[in-house]
């Protein structure tokens, strides 16, 4: 019998319970895994598991930052495992870009059912990210909203935090990057790395983005105006966010951003990231296996 480790964040979402685990134990079983259940209990938990234990699937349950940490620990390993997600968290965006939904044994079921793919995974100085490296303007609202505010009113408490922040001032960096060789500088609010088609719960942020392209989107916004930078997100619904002035846009495998005044952490899926240095190397040039269900294969990946 196939082995499976279930790793589960008992933090993320609303919380999970010892039922929903032998609710979850019985699916693997009918599906052919041993399985073996591991509670998180600390930060950084998730990310030691998956670099030590052996089985045929890795199986994380929980939010954005659990997965995050199951990759990374996964990147340390010789033999890298077969991983899966279900979502548990507050936002989901890796989830429900992979046409997840709420009911955690009905996603168990899919993912089962589901194909292995390739998917290309980003790294900052040495640290793996799975889904988006954001920095700047309300970009440290998932890592600085209370885990107890999340528990109590779930994806509402981002945007309660986020209000707080509306009316302060919105800084400006001082951002030198040298993309494809070409060499830029200027002044921008926030900067969003991603090799995904939702973030921050905004379905189809990139229309023509692709797992398995070697490649991930880069974004840096100069606008500082509070009304322009709504009119920019509100673009997302309708149209090609690169288009917008004062929002430039790529699509490359490395990039290289030095900051001209002084260090700033990043968010990496959700989770703070301080790298010590001024100076950042992005790129893609590693992969991993995943089993996904089918219902988005088509429009994720291009094979």
């Amino acid at each position: 019998m196939r082995k499976c480790v279930v790793v589960i964040n008992p933090n993320s979402g609303k919380g999970l319970n010892k039922k929903l685990g032998r609710q979850i134990e019985k699916v693997l079983e009918e599906n052919g895994y041993e399985s073996s259940i591991y509670l998180t209990e600390y930060a950084g938990h998730a990310e030691e598991i998956a670099e030590h234990i052996e089985t045929d699937l890795l199986l994380s349950v929980g939010g954005d930052g659990t997965f995050y940490e199951v990759m990374n620990g996964n990147f340390r390993r010789s033999k890298k495992l077969l991983l899966s997600h279900i979502p548990v968290g507050t936002t989901n965006d890796i989830g429900h870009m992979y046409g997840l939904d709420g009911d955690i044994i009905k996603n168990i079921k899919s993912i089962l059912n589901g194909v292995i793919r390739d998917v290309d995974i980003c790294e900052i100085n040495g640290r793996c990210f799975v889904y988006v490296a954001s920095f700047g303007k309300f970009m440290e609202i998932p890592y600085e909203t209370p885990q107890k505010l999340k528990k109590r009113v779930g994806h509402l408490a981002y945007l309660l935090n986020g209000a707080k922040q509306l009316f302060k001032r919105i800084p400006k960096y001082d951002v030198t990057y040298e993309i494809d060789g070409v060499k830029h500088q200027g002044k921008y609010t926030f900067i969003i790395i991603s090799n995904a088609n939702r973030i921050a719960g905004i379905n189809n942020f990139y229309r023509d983005m692709k797992l398995d392209d070697k490649k991930f989107e880069v974004m840096f916004c100069s606008i500082s105006n509070l009304a322009r930078l709504a009119q920019a997100f509100y673009v997302l619904k309708t149209s090609d966010i690169s288009y917008v002035n004062g929002v430039e846009c790529y699509k490359t495998n490395n990039i290289k951003i030095t900051f001209n005044n002084g260090i700033k952490p990043w968010c990496l899926d959700g989770e703070k990231f301080e790298g010590n240095t001024t100076h950042y190397e992005i790129n893609t040039h590693k992969t991993i296996q995943m089993l996904i269900p089918k219902k988005n294969i088509d429009k994720l990946f291009l094979k």
